[in-house]
C-alpha cells in the first residue's frame, strides 16, 4: 500500500530511471503537494517526534542563558538580532525570551527577533505562541533575508532535516546510492554510477566491507558557511544542537520517524519523517574554512549541565508537590542523562563566534 507522495516517485523514477537519496529525501520533506512538512503537524505528543523544547521549558531557558552569556562576552553590543533558523512551534524562542527577560533587561528591550520559517503553517503556529512579543518577533523566508547586524544565532534540529548524499561501497569502489524500484513494484534502494572523491572517505574503502555506506552532506556545509560568512560580517555566535556524531565515519544514518515509531525509510514517503545524523567534524571544517572561532563541540548533556540546568530545575521544583518535581527531575534526565539512547549523550552541541570568544561551557582552545 503505497502513500500519494509514493506514487508521485514512482512514476518520475519510470520516467525518468532511479533517483539519489538526496532528491528522494527534499521530495519527502518538501515536495509542495505532499511534503512531510506541507501536510503534516510533526511536533510535540501528537505528532510524530517531540524535540526537547518540547519536552521541558529548562531547555529552551538553557539556551537563553547561553545566548546572554554569549552576548556579555562579546561587550554588550547594542542592536542584537536574535535569530532562530526553523523555529518549530515557537517553544525554544518562547522560554528564550522569558529568561532572557528576567537575567538581561537591556538585552531584551533593545534588541529583535528573527525566525527563520518556510512553513506557512508552522508560522501561524509560531505567531500563536509568540503572540504576547508583538512586532518585536519578524519571520523571513531566508536566511539571507535577517536585517544586518549582529547576531546571536541559535539552531536545533535543523541540520538533521537537510537532505544527505550517500555512496555504498560495491566492488568498483564507492558509488552514489539510489532510490528505483524493484521487481515488485516497490521502492528499492541501489547503486548509481556517480563515484565520490577519495580524500572525502574518513579512511581508504580498501579497508571498508562491500555494502558499507558513506554519508556527506553538501547542502548542511552550505548552510553552516552561509550562518559563519553572517558572523564575519557582522559578528556574533551561532549555537547548533542536534544529534549526530562527533567524528566522521562510515555508517548508514538515515532514519525514518512516523507517530513515534521508526518506520523504514523507504516505507510511507511524505507520511514520515526523515532524517540522518549530523557529522558535526564536517560541520566544524566547513566553520574552519569560513575562518571563524570554533568554541567547541560537547554531548547536550554537558552543555546544558554546564549552564546550570539542575539548579535550575531544582528552583523550578521548589515548594512543589512531589509529583511535579517528579516531572522535573525526568525531563532533566530525558535532556540530560548520559547513557545509551539518551538525548544527554546521542545530541551534540557546536558553537561558533566571531570575533572569537571564550564561551562557556566549551573548554577555552588558545
Amino acid at each position: 500500500m503505497s502513500t500519494a507522495l509514493g506514487e508521485k516517485i514512482k512514476a518520475i523514477i519510470e520516467a525518468n530511471g532511479p533517483i539519489s537519496v538526496t532528491d528522494f529525501f527534499s521530495l519527502c520533506l518538501a515536495d509542495p503537494e505532499y511534503g512531510y512538512y506541507r501536510t503534516r503537524e510533526p511536533f510535540g505528543r501528537s505528532g510524530d517526534f517531540v524535540t526537547a523544547p518540547e519536552v521541558s521549558q529548562l531547555f529552551g531557558e538553557m539556551i537563553g542563558v547561553f545566548v546572554v552569556h554569549a552576548w556579555q562576552r562579546h561587550g554588550t553590543p547594542a542592536g542584537v538580532r536574535l535569530v532562530e533558523i526553523g523555529p518549530g512551534r515557537g517553544t525554544m524562542m518562547s522560554d528564550m525570551l522569558r529568561v532572557i527577560f528576567r537575567i538581561a533587561p537591556p538585552l531584551f528591550e533593545d534588541m529583535t527577533v528573527h525566525l527563520v520559517e518556510t512553513s506557512e503553517r508552522l508560522r501561524d503556529i509560531q505567531r500563536e505562541t509568540l503572540a504576547s512579543h508583538g512586532d518585536k518577533v519578524n519571520w523571513h523566508q531566508g536566511f539571507d533575508e535577517v536585517p544586518p547586524g549582529f547576531a546571536l544565532i541559535a539552531a536545533n534540529e535543523l541540520f538533521d532535516a537537510i537532505p544527505i548524499r550517500q555512496f555504498v561501497r560495491t566492488p568498483a569502489g564507492f558509488r552514489e546510492r539510489m532510490v528505483g524500484i524493484d521487481a515488485a513494484g516497490e521502492l528499492t534502494f541501489g547503486a548509481g554510477v556517480a563515484g565520490i572523491d577519495s580524500s572525502l572517505l574518513p579512511w581508504p574503502e580498501e579497508d571498508v566491507l562491500p555494502g558499507t555506506v558513506f554519508e556527506v552532506s553538501p547542502a548542511r556545509q552550505s548552510v553552516m558557511i552561509a550562518i559563519c560568512d553572517r558572523l564575519k560580517a557582522f559578528g556574533g555566535t551561532a549555537v547548533a544542537i542536534d544529534y549526530g556524531h562527533l567524528v566522521s565515519g562510515y555508517g548508514d544514518t538515515l532514519q525514518a520517524v512516523r507517530m513515534h515509531e521508526y518506520d523504514p525509510p523507504l516505507a510511507n514517503p511524505g507520511e514520515a519523517d526523515l532524517t540522518s545524523h549530523v557529522d558535526f567534524q564536517a560541520l566544524a571544517q566547513a566553520a574552519a574554512s569560513a575562518g571563524v572561532h570554533l568554541n567547541g563541540m560537547v554531548h547536550q548533556g554537558d552543555f546544558l549541565v554546564g549552564l546550570g540546568i539542575l539548579d535550575r530545575a531544582a528552583a523550578l521544583g521548589r515548594d512543589r508537590e512531589a509529583h511535579t518535581r517528579q516531572i522535573i527531575q525526568a525531563a532533566v534526565d530525558r535532556l540530560a542523562g548520559e547513557g545509551e539512547g539518551r538525548m544527554g549523550e546521542l545530541f551534540k552541541v557546536l558553537a561558533v563566534s566571531d570575533p572569537a570568544v571564550d564561551l562557556m561551557p566549551f573548554r577555552s582552545v588558545d
